[in-house]
C-alpha cells in the first residue's frame, strides 16, 4: 500500500459516492485539485509516495484512455472517466488496473442487482448488447435510446463501484 496515497483516495472516494448518489453527478471541484494533487506529491520521494512522476502521469492516462472508451460509447460520465484519471494520478497504472478489473467486477455486480430491484434486467441487456455489439447497426431514431444524456435511459451512479474496487486494490496491491 502506498504510504500516503490512500487517505486522501479514501476522503475523494466518499465524497464522490455521496455527491453520485444524490445528484448523479462527481464535481470537478472535487477531482480537479485530486488529480492535480496526485502529479504534485508524486514528485515526492519515493518513500513516501511509493511513484514517481512518470507512474502518476501513466495512472493518469490510464484511467482517461478506458473510461474514456466507456465515455464515448454512452456507458459512462465524465465525471467518472476524471475520476479514474486522478485516482491513477496517485496510484499509478499496476494498481489502477487492478482498481478497474474489481469496478468492473464490483460495477456488474451491482447493476444486475439494481436491475432486478427495479424490474428491468431484460432492459440491461439488451442495452449493454446494443452499446457493445450493434453500435453501427442501429435503426434510425433509436441512437440516444441507450446514452446517458437520455432522460429517459436507466442511469445507475458508477463513484460507489469505482470506490469499492480502489478500496480493494489497495488491500491486493498491498505486500
Amino acid at each position: 500500500m502506498h504510504s500516503i496515497a490512500w487517505w486522501p483516495t479514501v476522503v475523494v472516494l466518499a465524497v464522490s459516492t455521496f455527491t453520485d448518489l444524490r445528484s448523479r453527478r462527481i464535481p470537478n471541484w472535487l477531482v480537479l485539485p485530486f488529480l492535480a494533487a496526485g502529479l504534485v506529491v508524486s514528485f515526492l520521494p519515493k518513500s513516501w509516495h511509493g511513484i514517481g512522476i512518470v507512474q502518476s502521469l501513466e495512472g493518469m492516462g490510464l484511467g482517461l484512455l478506458l473510461f474514456g472508451i466507456l465515455a464515448f460509447m454512452g456507458g459512462m460520465g465524465m465525471g467518472d472517466v476524471k475520476l479514474c484519471a486522478a485516482i491513477g494520478a496517485w496510484v499509478g497504472p499496476k494498481q489502477l488496473f487492478v482498481a478497474l478489473v474489481l469496478t468492473g467486477i464490483a460495477g456488474g455486480i451491482m447493476a444486475v442487482i439494481w436491475a432486478i430491484a427495479g424490474g428491468f434486467l431484460g432492459e440491461l441487456f439488451t442495452g449493454t448488447s446494443d452499446l457493445l455489439f450493434r453500435r453501427g447497426k442501429r435503426e434510425e431514431g433509436t441512437e440516444n435510446e441507450h446514452k446517458l444524456t437520455n432522460p429517459l435511459a436507466r442511469k445507475m451512479p458508477y463513484a460507489p463501484a469505482i470506490a469499492i474496487g480502489t478500496l480493494i486494490s489497495f488491500f491486493a496491491i498491498a505486500g
